[in-house]
C-alpha cells in the first residue's frame, strides 16, 4: 500500500486552489465580456449627447426661447401704422331728428337725414366704403423700450436653456460616475464570492480527509452566504444606478456598460485655478439677465410718464338711394340697388394727434416702484448664488486635495492586503492557522480593492464637483 504524505497533499490542494481561482477568474471576465454584448456600452459623451437631446426639461426651454424670439419679432411690428379696410351696404330708412345722440358702446345707428315732422317708411339702398390708417409715430420710446425688452427677455430664455443643459450635463456625468463604481463594485464582489467558494470546496475536501476540523466548512460556507449576499446587494446598487441614468437621459429603460477606461488615470487638468465669475458660469448668467429684464421693465414703465403722437388718416366714399332733392321732396329717392350702392360722394381726411393722460403717471409710478424692489430682489438671489458657488468651489478645491492622497494611498492598501492574504493563505494551507484569520485577510483585500475602485472614481468625482462650481464643462468633458 502506498502512503501519501502530507506534504503531498498540501501540494495538491495547492494546486486544485490555484486552478480554480484561475478557472472563477477567467469565467468571471467571459460573463462580464458576454453581458455587454446584451447591454449597451455606454461612453461618457454618448450619455451626454442623448440627454441633452432628449430630456424633457430642456426640449421645453427650448420651446420657450423659440417662443420669444416670435415674441421680439411682434414687438417689432408693432411699430407698423394701423390700415384697416372697410365696406358695407346697408338697407333702411333715413328718418333724423333734433337732439343729442352719444353712440354708447358703438349700438348708436348712423342714420342720418332731415328732421321731419313725423314718421315715414321710406328706405333704399346705401353703401359706405373706408379707409383707415393710423399710426403712433413718436411714443416717446415706449416702442423702443418695448423691443428692447423683448431682446433681453429672449437672452434670458438663451441663458435659462443653457444653464439648464449645463445643469443636465453635470447630473449625467454623476450619474454615470455613480453607475461606474457600483460596476466596478460587483465585479470585486463577484470575485469575492469567487474566493468563498474555492476556500469551501477546499475547507470541505480537507474536512472529509480528516485534515481540518469540521468548523472549517461552516465556517467557510457562511462566508459563501455571505458573500453571495454582498453580490446581490451590488447587484441592486447596479440597477438602481443605471435607471438613473436612463431617467436623465430620457431614453426607454435598457441596461448600461460604463466605460471604464478613463478611471485608471486621474483628470489632467486639476491643477488648473478656475474661478467662479460672472462671464463664465451659466447659472450667474442666467440670474444676470434676469436682473437685466426686470431694469428694462423700470424703463418701460417709465415711459408710460409720457404722451403718444399718432398720424392719422382716412379716406371714405359713401352711395345712397336718396336723391339730394329729398330734403324738399320725400318721394326723391329709389329701391333699386346698384343705385343705392353705386358710390358718389368722397371725403377725406389727414391729421396729427396727441393723447396723454395726465393720471397715467400717478398710477405708473407705484408700478415703477414695485419693480425696482423685484430688481433688488433678484440681485440678492444673485448675489446668494454667487456665495454659494464660491462656497462650493472651495469645498471642491479641499475635497481634491484629500482625494489625491487617498489615491496615492490606495495601492499601497491593496498591495499590503495582497501580501497579508497569501501569507495567510500559505500559512493556512500547510494547517498553521485557521480559516478565521485566512477569512479575515481575504475580506481586507476585498475592502482594499473595493476602496481602490470608489477612490479612483472620488477623484473624478471631486472633479465633476469643481467643474460644476466654475461653470466650465468643457475642463471636464476635454479629458475623455
Amino acid at each position: 500500500m502506498t502512503f501519501i504524505s502530507t506534504r503531498q497533499i498540501n501540494l495538491f490542494y495547492n494546486f486544485t486552489l490555484e486552478f480554480m481561482y484561475f478557472k472563477k477568474i477567467t469565467i468571471l471576465f467571459f460573463l462580464i465580456f458576454a453581458s455587454a454584448s446584451y447591454c449597451q456600452t455606454l461612453s461618457l459623451k454618448e450619455a451626454i449627447k442623448t440627454g441633452l437631446e432628449n430630456y424633457g426639461s430642456i426640449k421645453a426651454k427650448n420651446n420657450y426661447t423659440n417662443a420669444s424670439k416670435e415674441t421680439l419679432k411682434q414687438s417689432r411690428r408693432d411699430y407698423l401704422p394701423n390700415l384697416n379696410l372697410s365696406a358695407q351696404q346697408d338697407y333702411g330708412t333715413v328718418n333724423g331728428q333734433n337732439g343729442p345722440l352719444y353712440g354708447f358702446g358703438g349700438l348708436g345707428v348712423a342714420s342720418s337725414g332731415l328732421p321731419l315732422p313725423e314718421q315715414n317708411w321710406n328706405s333704399a339702398f346705401g353703401a359706405l366704403y373706408l379707409v383707415n390708417m393710423n399710426w403712433d409715430f413718436f411714443t416717446f420710446g415706449k416702442t423702443q423700450e418695448k423691443i428692447n425688452l423683448s431682446k433681453i427677455d429672449v437672452l434670458a430664455k438663451e441663458k435659462d436653456l443653457q444653464q439648464e443643459k449645463f445643469q443636465q450635463e453635470i447630473k449625467i456625468s454623476a450619474a454615470y460616475l455613480n453607475l461606474l463604481a457600483s460596476q466596478r463594485l460587483l465585479i470585486s464582489q463577484q470575485k469575492n464570492l469567487d474566493c468563498a467558494e474555492v476556500f469551501k470546496k477546499t475547507a470541505a475536501a480537507r474536512v472529509k480527509n480528516g485534515l481540518l476540523a469540521g468548523v472549517d466548512s461552516t465556517l467557510a460556507t457562511a462566508e459563501v452566504s455571505k458573500a453571495k449576499i454582498a453580490l446581490n446587494l451590488a447587484k441592486n446598487f447596479v440597477k438602481e444606478q443605471n435607471n438613473k441614468l436612463v431617467d436623465l437621459m430620457g431614453v426607454a429603460p435598457q441596461d448600461f456598460v460604463a466605460d471604464t477606461l478613463f478611471v485608471t488615470q486621474i483628470p489632467k487638468e486639476l491643477v488648473t485655478k478656475e474661478t467662479a465669475g460672472d462671464s463664465l458660469h451659466p447659472l450667474l448668467q442666467f440670474y444676470k439677465t434676469k436682473i437685466d429684464y426686470s431694469n428694462q421693465q423700470v424703463k418701460l414703465y417709465k415711459r408710460f410718464y409720457y404722451p403718444t403722437m399718432s398720424a392719422f388718416g382716412v379716406l371714405q366714399t359713401r352711395a345712397s338711394g336718396f336723391d339730394s332733392s329729398y330734403a324738399t321732396n320725400q318721394n326723391a329717392f329709389t329701391r333699386n340697388y346698384w343705385d343705392g350702392v353705386n358710390p358718389d360722394r368722397t371725403n377725406y381726411l389727414i391729421g396729427v394727434g396727441i393723447t396723454w393722460n395726465l393720471t397715467t403717471p400717478f398710477r405708473s409710478s407705484k408700478q415703477v416702484s414695485a419693480q425696482k424692489f423685484v430688481s433688488q430682489a433678484m440681485q440678492e438671489e444673485y448675489n446668494q448664488a454667487d456665495r454659494e458657488l464660491k462656497s462650493q468651489l472651495n469645498f471642491a478645491e479641499d475635497k481634491i486635495k484629500i482625494t489625491l492622497e487617498n489615491y496615492a494611498e490606495a495601492p499601497i492598501q491593496v498591495e499590503a492586503a495582497k501580501r497579508a492574504y497569501i501569507q495567510k493563505s500559505t500559512l493556512y494551507k500547510n494547517g498553521l492557522t485557521d480559516l478565521t484569520d485566512l477569512t479575515q485577510t481575504m475580506y481586507v483585500l476585498n475592502r482594499a480593492e473595493i476602496d481602490r475602485d470608489i477612490v479612483n472614481n472620488n477623484v473624478w468625482q471631486s472633479y465633476l464637483l469643481k467643474v460644476a462650481a466654475t461653470g466650465n464643462f468643457d475642463l471636464f468633458i476635454n479629458e475623455f
